[in-house]
């Protein structure tokens, strides 16, 4: 069973990428999606967006 590293609804930071246009910030996780390259990707929701965004783990930090 896998084991993902944050939860539904749980409060994440995103972590800023010029290279991909992303600024960062705090954000919901909306879904848990399935591993791919070897990392496990979320959809993730910014009160700054209109839309969610599907992000690696690793872009993702926990909230203090």
């Amino acid at each position: 069973m896998p084991i993902y590293k944050f939860q539904i609804g749980q409060t994440v930071f995103l972590n800023p990428s010029h290279n991909l246009n992303i600024r960062g910030g705090a954000c919901t996780v909306t879904k848990k999606l399935p591993e791919r390259d070897g990392e496990y990707e979320y959809r993730v929701r910014s009160g700054n967006e209109p839309y969610e965004r599907v992000v690696r783990e690793s872009d993702l930090s926990g909230a203090p």
